[in-house]
């Protein structure tokens, strides 16, 4: 998964559509520009550095990547989605009915020519490289063609990406697509979660972790500026590389044995396995002497869960009952 994780000419009726169907720009217009706003809007979302004025909910949206999708779906906003593309794992069972009823565009990224035939007016992507400018993917290109969008708010942070950021990123969805309540609900519940989790560890000894997502000659980790590292702090561990400036970076196997981490949590996605990953890292010589390694204490979550959505809380509370057995029920 990338983490940075139409027909070449439209009909003259098409480009019509999606012109008036939404703005684009500093300022730009959300759903048909005739008539007057709908109740609650105007509103105005700043979102990585792109600020756009919403006339009205979408009605065409476009969500891609796993956690996008998922925080659409999990506001029951189906009926307003056109089209979704590229999951990381199975969505979860109590969205399967929804989901099922969204067109799949692609497996991956549809290319900016699908998209475009899909006629949205609202393109929400999870990873950065949703809009990848060398894939002609890039936000001006949709707000040229008269699309709006907007990234999850852990691609571009301006500080900790902490609950608060959940909370917000969950609320600017529902603010955009005029169901606030719907968010409170959701987040009433996600916190439910949270607050149990807490209750459950009070007066735990922090794990000290190193997160293992992928790498043979240097591992790939979670920094300390997204939100797997608030996640492990509320799961009863402690991630021995916060101090690396980013959500995700490289480092070297020599600073792992360093730290010496007394678990190690494996993040489960792609073509490797979690026991091939396991295998790998047993026999790394540099890690030998880990007492990770040398006790075989290993966590594991799926990728889907450690970023910034709906499944956070979840993976907290998984997490808690792999390090910390029994103290969560």
């Amino acid at each position: 998964m990338l983490r940075n994780h139409p027909k070449s000419v439209l009909s003259a009726l098409a480009v019509a559509l999606l012109i008036s169907g939404c703005g684009g720009g500093t300022t730009s217009t959300a759903g048909p520009s005739a008539g007057a706003p709908a109740k609650g809007f105007p509103i105005t979302v700043n979102n990585c550095g792109i600020t756009t004025t919403y006339q009205r909910p979408p009605q065409r949206a476009v969500s891609l990547n796993q956690h996008a999708t998922e925080v659409m779906l999990s506001l029951g906003l189906e009926k307003s989605m056109v089209g979704t593309g590229y999951l990381d794992d199975k969505i979860l069972p109590e969205y399967q009915a929804a989901y099922d009823g969204v067109k799949v565009l692609s497996k991956e990224y549809p290319s900016f020519e699908a998209l475009l035939e899909a006629e949205p007016d609202f393109v929400y992507g999870g990873w950065t490289s949703t809009f990848d400018e060398k894939e002609g993917r890039s936000r001006a290109a949709f707000t040229k063609a008269g699309i709006n969008t907007h990234l999850n708010s852990e691609e571009c942070p301006t500080g900790p990406v902490n609950v608060a950021s959940m909370d917000e990123e969950i609320r600017t969805l529902g603010k955009i697509f005029g169901v606030p309540e719907r968010a409170e609900e959701r987040l009433t519940t996600l916190h439910a979660t949270l607050d149990k989790v807490e209750t459950g560890l009070a007066g735990v000894t922090p794990v000290k972790l190193f997160v293992y997502d992928s790498g043979d000659k240097t591992a790939f980790t979670a920094g300390g500026k997204g939100i797997g590292n608030e996640m492990i702090r509320r799961a009863g561990g402690v991630n021995l590389f916060s101090d690396l400036d980013k959500a995700f970076g490289d480092v070297s196997f020599e600073q792992v044995a360093q730290r010496a981490p007394e678990a190690v949590v494996i993040y489960d996605y792609g073509d490797q396995s979690v026991e091939d990953k396991k295998k790998f890292l047993l026999a790394h010589p540099a890690l030998q002497d880990v007492p990770a390694i040398k006790n075989q204490r290993f966590a594991v979550l799926p990728l889907s869960s450690t970023v910034l959505g709906v499944r956070m809380p979840s993976a907290v509370e998984s997490l808690a009952k792999q390090l910390h057995p029994g103290r969560v029920q």
